[in-house]
C-alpha cells in the first residue's frame, strides 16, 4: 500500500487485494513451535492506524496471535480484531478507522480536496491537518466521541460519568456494531486490556480468562481525561490505562506459566527523536517521552531477568533431584528458574516532520491512511527478515528486533 493510495471500503475489501493478500499460500510464513503468539498494542490516539496497517502484513502472512493486549486505542484495535472472525478482522478495522475519522456531524470533504490540501506541500498540509485538528476539539468525531453542550463547568459537580468535556456514547455503539463479544469471550484466543482504577490509583488488566468483556472494559482502557469521563465496571471507576502504563509488554513478559513467545510490540510514541527548537515543538516531544513508555528499557530488563532465570535453570539440572526436593532454597529456585524463549519484535511508528503535537486527535482520513501504511510497511520489512522468527538460543534466551534500528 503506498502512502496516497486510498484505503479500500469494507465493502470493497471483503473481494479485493487486502483479503487476497490475507489469504495467499505464498504469503504464508510457517514459524517455529512458539506456544504463545503476542500481538501488543500501545496507546496513542489518531495514530493507531498504524497498528492496523502491522495487523494487516501479520493477517497476509498468515500470522494469527493466540494473546492480543491493548491499552487505550490499542484496546479499541483489540476489540475489533478479537471480536471478529479472522476473515473479517481487516474489513472490519478499515471499517472503524473510516467511521471515526470522520467529522462527528458535519460532512467531510471531498476525497479529491483533501487528498490536494493532504499531498501540496509541507506547509499547507500542517495547516490542514491542524485545522482537521481543531475540528475533532470543537466538534468530535463520528462514532466516537462528541462534546458535551453545554460544556462542563469547571466547579460544578456532578457524577464521574460525566466530568469530562466529551461524550463517549457513539463509542459503545460503534463497538457493540462492530465487535462479537461472545466471540472475545469465547477463549478462541487471550484478549487483555489495561485501565486504571481512579479511585486507588491502582493499575488493572481486564482479561476475558478471568472476566467477560464487554464493551465498557475496552472503553475505560481509553477514557483518558479530562476528555473523556471515568467509566464505571461492577461499582469502580476506570481511566485510560496510559496514565500509569502505555504499554502492555510487562504483562505477556511476565505471565505465568511461562511460555515460549512471539510478541510483536507496536507503538504509537517513539522514545527516540529530535530536540525541540520551539513550543509547539516541544509539546509534540513531551508526549513522545511520556507515553513512550521507554519500551526498550523495558525489554533491556526483562532480558537480564530471563538471562537470569535460564542461568539458575542451568545450575538446578547439575544438582541432584533428591537434594532438589528436600532442600528449601532448591525449592524457591525452582519456582523462578524459567529457560523458556521470548522473542520480541518491535514495530514502532516514526514521528513525521510535518506532524504536529495535534497527531494523536488528528483524525484525518488522508492521515489515517498514511499511517496504516507505514505499519503495513514496517511490519512486511520486519517479517523479510524470517531469521528475525527463530527461537532464541543463548544465555538470555531472550532477543529483540527493530526495524528501524535494526535496519532492512
Amino acid at each position: 500500500m503506498a502512502v496516497n493510495e486510498p484505503v479500500l471500503s469494507p465493502r470493497d475489501a471483503g473481494r479485493s487485494g487486502i483479503q487476497e493478500a490475507s489469504t495467499s499460500h505464498r504469503n504464508r510464513i510457517d514459524l517455529p513451535p512458539y506456544q504463545t503468539i503476542a500481538l501488543m498494542l500501545q496507546g496513542g490516539g489518531a495514530l493507531g492506524a498504524y497498528q492496523a496497517g502491522v495487523y494487516q502484513g501479520l493477517d497476509e502472512a498468515g500470522i494469527r496471535p493466540n494473546w492480543l493486549a491493548g491499552i487505550s486505542i490499542g484496546a479499541l484495535n483489540t476489540a475489533i480484531i478479537a471480536g471478529n472472525a479472522p476473515q473479517d478482522r481487516v474489513p472490519r478495522l478499515l471499517e472503524f478507522w473510516e467511521t471515526i475519522c470522520q467529522p462527528a456531524f458535519g460532512l467531510p470533504l471531498p476525497g479529491f480536496v483533501e487528498h490536494w490540501f493532504f499531498n501540496a506541500n509541507d506547509e499547507i498540509r500542517k495547516a490542514f491537518t491542524a485545522m482537521q485538528a481543531v475540528g475533532a476539539l470543537v466538534e468530535g468525531q463520528k462514532g466516537f466521541f462528541v462534546p458535551r453542550l453545554p460544556p462542563p463547568s469547571p466547579l460544578a459537580a456532578g457524577v464521574p460519568q460525566t466530568a469530562s468535556y466529551y461524550d463517549t456514547a457513539p463509542l459503545k455503539a460503534t463497538l457493540e456494531r462492530l465487535c462479537d463479544f461472545e466471540r472475545i469471550n469465547s477463549g478462541e484466543m487471550r484478549v487483555s486490556v489495561g485501565a486504571v482504577n481512579v479511585a486507588t490509583g491502582n493499575f488493572a488488566y481486564f482479561d476475558n480468562t478471568r472476566i467477560r468483556l464487554r464493551a465498557e472494559h475496552f472503553m475505560a482502557s481509553g477514557a483518558l481525561p479530562p476528555g473523556f469521563a471515568a467509566v464505571e465496571i461492577d461499582g469502580e471507576y476506570f481511566w485510560d490505562g496510559g496514565l500509569m502504563s502505555n504499554t502492555p509488554l510487562y504483562e505477556i513478559a511476565m505471565a505465568t506459566p511461562r511460555r515460549d513467545t512471539l510478541a510483536f510490540q507496536v507503538d504509537l510514541w517513539s522514545a527516540r527523536g529530535p530536540v525541540p527548537d520551539s513550543i509547539v515543538d516541544v509539546m509534540g516531544r513531551v508526549k513522545d517521552v511520556q507515553f513512550s513508555s521507554r519500551t526498550r528499557m523495558v525489554t533491556d530488563m526483562m532480558q537480564r531477568s530471563q538471562r537470569y532465570r535460564n542461568v539458575l535453570r542451568h545450575v538446578l539440572d547439575q544438582v541432584p533431584e533428591q537434594q532438589r526436593q528436600s532442600d528449601e532454597w532448591c525449592r524457591l529456585a525452582e519456582e523462578l528458574a524459567c529457560s523458556k524463549r521470548y522473542n520480541v519484535i518491535h514495530l514502532i511508528y516514526r514521528h513525521k516532520e510535518y506532524e504536529g503535537h495535534y497527531k494523536d486527535y488528528q483524525f484525518g482520513l488522508s492521515t489515517m491512511r498514511e499511517h496504516w501504511a507505514s505499519g503495513l510497511d514496517d511490519i512486511r520489512g520486519s517479517l523479510a527478515h524470517r531469521d528475525w522468527l527463530d527461537m532464541p538460543n543463548g544465555e538470555s534466551r531472550f532477543v529483540t528486533h527493530d526495524i528501524h534500528r535494526d535496519g532492512r
